[in-house]
């Protein structure tokens, strides 16, 4: 189902003992473009911009206590003498050990991480000027040896516990790397580079052990293997082998410690094992897997992210939305009662992203759009700035528990927040990465020319083959499926490929081409400007999910029943219009699919009609069924209709 290069596996070299032994790299299908070659236009550039002027422009001034005056890169380090730390949640009282302070990195780095990327995305000066003040002050942190990180020279890579040394720099280095892209400064590649070369310095490969801990539950080592990340993008950059081979060795030493985490290669290796891990480790350790498989070539690491995938498609809603509330525990997705975490959201997309650009498999892409259109855009207050922590497909309630649930006393994820305090401000900062890591991935390259991967309305300026080539994708999809892709080159032969989405059974195309592997694919000589039009036609489709409930999708969207709800506002921030909301039904009634047709009934907008069956008033009910994202309450999957009692 997913890509031909694991469907060819060996299974007797698969069994070989040394799973790790690199026995040839495989080249990837498609290469991402540098970041500022990609700008969003319509809908995606307003919501960027909306993440701007709300919570991705004034997290450090919500939580400045987080973001502005810990400088844990700085001179405020962690080192043995610090006993305690303002992490940003409520916790019980106790004393922990430095190792474990490692909290605020993430919250600051995954903050500025999508800041960077969001300002550069706008073009908006006064962010940028922001954004380059930052960047001067963290450049300037680094030790003469390299070292960038959040720990003093008496605790730094010497851990036997919890700790959050590879965590925090991939979290910092994945920004510096955008704003490398962007600006192309030699000084921020060479402070990157020397802060990679220092890790491998001291966590020489196959020598050391920078996952190993006496406590299996290490959430910040875990975390670290996400480092493939940073190796992997130096890697595209430099050329350099030794980068790329660095994600062998990390996740061969990840899978050979006691660790509770579900990407380690015994556990991929069993098929009968469910998911069980924190879910925002196990979305994030899919692109590590795949990472050391495509550096090593070796068909058991190839076996493994198969199973991967397999075990994490059991996991998916029908939003797009895994499991993760925040623990997999072994469950299948449930509409109803399961929910993911918007730090899962971000992560699998990354991840499934990472695979496009690897496989070239059109599937990725289709994934990567259910994931960003629904369940993304349903985890966001569609009225104001702030998104939910834990979000259900089937939100009934948003008041701090499960759908209503007020058994776990301690439990607040479930609401609306600009930055969620009193849980851990993780999931806000990965809210505003969502948008700006989908649009750097809507188009890549190939040998033959440009690739658009991912659909959406963006502007392309790049060079094929040393000419430069500008592409403005003139859309409003996926809430209008025609686009309008307007090239303007140098006299130049190249192919465009463009990705037909896996719900698009009737397309019309303004030039000639032919299909290929899931791809619209137009080669010719190219001068000036020409435009293509492309329309897909969608139809309402019914589907079923794991536990046979019925839904909605028109496209590349889910639909939802809306339901009224009343909000009530249960914090305030000094800075005017953030807040915190939770919202109830006025009145709740769970109706069941009563096999009645659907209609469109605005042809500009995605709204639609029909009837569902109320199994308690023994009618049938006029309903609207509106796109995931523009809903708080709703439900999205309906069980068959009931026999009458």
């Amino acid at each position: 189902m997913f890509f031909c290069v694991l469907m060819t596996i060996n299974k007797s070299e698969a069994q070989e003992n040394n799973v790790f032994r690199k026995t040839g790299s495989i080249p990837e299908t498609f290469q991402p473009l540098p970041l500022f070659e990609i700008l969003p236009s319509g809908w995606i550039r307003e919501q960027i911009q909306e993440n701007l002027n709300g919570f991705t422009g004034h997290l450090d001034s919500l939580v400045p206590d987080l973001i502005l005056r810990d400088d844990i890169y700085g001179r405020n380090r962690l080192g043995r003498h610090v006993k305690s730390k303002d992490v940003g949640a409520i916790t019980e009282n106790g004393e922990l050990q430095a190792q474990f302070l490692w909290w605020n990195s993430e919250t600051q780095s995954n903050w500025r991480d999508g800041y960077l990327r969001s300002a550069i995305l706008s073009g908006d000066q006064d962010h940028l000027a922001r954004a380059t003040k930052y960047m001067q002050r963290i450049l300037a942190t680094q030790d003469t040896n390299g070292y960038l990180g959040i720990y003093d020279s008496d605790l730094r890579y010497r851990f036997d516990n919890e700790n959050g040394e590879l965590w925090s720099k991939t979290t910092l280095l994945r920004g510096l790397i955008a704003w490398y892209e962007f600006t192309r400064d030699y000084q921020v590649l060479k402070t990157i580079e020397a802060a990679v070369h220092d890790v491998m310095v001291n966590y020489p490969p196959y020598t050391s052990h920078p996952f190993y801990s006496v406590n299996p539950d290490a959430g910040g080592i875990t975390h670290g293997l996400a480092f493939t990340d940073v190796l992997e993008e130096l890697w595209r950059i430099t050329g350099k082998q030794e980068y790329r081979d660095y994600c062998i060795f990390l996740y061969r030493d990840f899978s050979e410690q006691k660790l509770n985490e579900d990407a380690q290669y015994s556990k991929l290796a069993d098929t009968s094992l469910m998911l069980k891990s924190h879910g925002v480790h196990t979305y994030e350790h899919l692109r590590s897997v795949a990472a050391a498989f495509y550096a090593s070539g070796n068909p058991a690491l190839g076996t493994v992210l198969q199973n991967f995938l397999y075990k994490i498609n059991l996991c998916i809603s029908p939003s797009g939305g895994p499991v993760g509330d925040e623990w997999i525990a072994g469950g299948k997705a449930d509409a109803t009662g399961r929910g993911y975490e918007y730090c899962s959201l971000h992560e699998l997309l990354n991840s499934y992203t990472s695979l496009l650009g690897k496989t070239g498999d059109a599937h990725f892409g289709d994934l990567t759009e259910t994931l960003f259109f629904n369940a993304a855009q349903g985890a966001r207050n569609p009225f104001e700035s702030s998104i939910a922590y834990l979000k259900t497909d089937n939100s009934y309630s948003m008041c701090g528990g499960l759908n209503g649930d007020t058994t776990v006393k301690t439990q607040t994820r479930y609401k609306y927040s600009p930055v969620h305090q009193d849980v851990a401000v993780c999931c806000v900062p990965n809210a505003g990465r969502i948008a700006p890591y989908y649009v750097q991935n809507m188009w890549m390259k190939d040998e033959q020319g440009l690739v658009a991967t991912l659909l959406g309305p963006c502007e392309v300026e790049t060079k094929v083959r040393g000419k430069k080539v500008l592409i403005d994708e003139q859309t409003a999809y996926p809430y209008d499926n025609s686009i309008t892709f307007v090239i303007n080159t140098e006299d130049s032969y190249f192919t465009i490929k463009i990705r037909k989405p896996g719900w698009a059974k009737k397309v019309s195309v303004s030039e000639v081409y032919i299909e290929d592997k899931g791809y619209i694919v137009i080669q010719r000589r190219w001068k000036g400007e020409h435009p293509i039009t492309i329309q897909f036609f969608p139809e309402i489709e019914l589907k079923q999910d794991l536990n046979k409930e019925y839904y909605f999708t028109y496209g590349a969207l889910v639909l939802a029943r809306p339901i009224q709800s009343i909000g009530r506002q249960t914090k305030t921030y000094p800075l005017k219009g953030f807040r915190d909301m939770q919202y109830r039904p006025s009145g709740l009634s769970i109706l069941e699919y009563a096999d009645e047709p659907v209609k469109q009934t605005n042809q500009k907008k995605a709204e639609f009609a029909t009837s569902l069956y109320n199994p308690v008033s023994h009618k049938n009910e006029a309903v609207i069924l509106l796109p995931l994202g523009q809903t708080i309450l709703r439900q999205l999957t309906f069980k068959p209709k009931s026999e009458d009692q």
